[in-house]
């Protein structure tokens, strides 16, 4: 059987996964038209969703990737489909679910692991916690379960805002975040797949978390550009969606991708990626 991934939401962290997939047949669902183009031409399968029927692309998934997120009615994707997952779970070699550090909560800056109970502050948090138990419900799945930390990459950096002039340093004493490269995730994620072990759950970040200032003021520096003032955060306006980001403050171990999956991170801090990203841009 032709090794076959059926991506449901593929989007920026599935998409990071594609090069690591020669020679597999993918398939992947997006809600936007605009983005059919530019799938067919990397040789993934698109699927609109929701609209297509998904069960020939069930019937030939060899392995299943979920990035698509919660909404206020649970998963999406189970919501739809969860009767097909529970009749084919034998015959899939694995699955995965993209998750968030947020369902461990707010930690007041100390550590946590995979082994930390989930104590979700935030709505999203909350969500992500009820969806990983769903998936985790369905009998025999060979479900793997990623839990990401701030995503950046190519595309998804601070220099445009600090070129712009809207990046703003928010001071929040204590307050911490980890963080992953894309390509980190990407290569997470193979390791898994080449290395299967169902109910395992791993958290995706980086060796060094840090206060969000300081991405901001290294990213202005790497540019030569001024460092944005700072902004106490008891005072920012901010939109009750950016303020929400910071009720949690955590540092995230990622012992397991490295014991368990033998990853080495390609950007093990923040300064390393992002001067990757500043060295990759034209011109550069």
């Amino acid at each position: 059987m032709t090794q076959t991934l059926l991506s449901f939401g593929h989007g920026y962290s599935a998409r990071a996964l594609e090069p690591h997939l020669a020679g597999w047949r993918i398939i992947g669902t997006t809600r936007n038209d605009d983005k059919l183009a530019a799938m067919m031409a990397r040789g993934v399968e698109p699927r609109i969703w929701p609209g297509a029927n998904m069960i020939p692309a069930l019937d030939a998934a060899t392995h299943l990737l979920i990035s698509a997120a919660p909404g206020e009615d649970g998963d999406p994707v189970l919501n739809a489909l969860r009767d097909e997952f529970a009749a084919r779970a034998g015959q899939f070699e694995w699955v995965g679910y993209l998750s968030t550090t947020g369902v461990y909560g707010d930690h007041q800056g100390d550590w946590v692991d995979e082994d930390t109970p989930l104590n979700p502050a935030t709505k999203r948090g909350i969500a992500r916690v009820r969806a990983e138990s769903d998936w985790a419900a369905i009998p025999d799945l060979p479900l793997h379960i990623f839990r990401l930390a701030g995503i950046y990459g190519p595309g998804r950096g601070p220099f445009a805002k600090v070129r712009n002039g809207t990046a703003r340093r928010i001071i929040k004493p204590g307050q911490v975040f980890s963080r992953t490269h894309v390509a980190d995730i990407a290569q997470v994620l193979a390791a898994s797949i080449a290395r299967p072990n169902p109910g395992a759950a791993y958290n995706v970040c980086d060796d060094d978390p840090a206060p969000p200032e300081d991405v901001i003021a290294h990213a202005a520096e790497l540019l030569g550009l001024p460092v944005p003032a700072a902004e106490d955060f008891d005072t920012a306006e901010m939109t009750p969606m950016a303020r929400s980001f910071y009720a949690e403050s955590k540092k995230v171990r990622n012992n397991r991708i490295k014991t368990e999956l033998g990853v080495t991170l390609r950007y093990p801090d923040y300064r390393a990626g992002l001067a990757a990203l500043l060295a990759a841009e034209p011109g550069v």
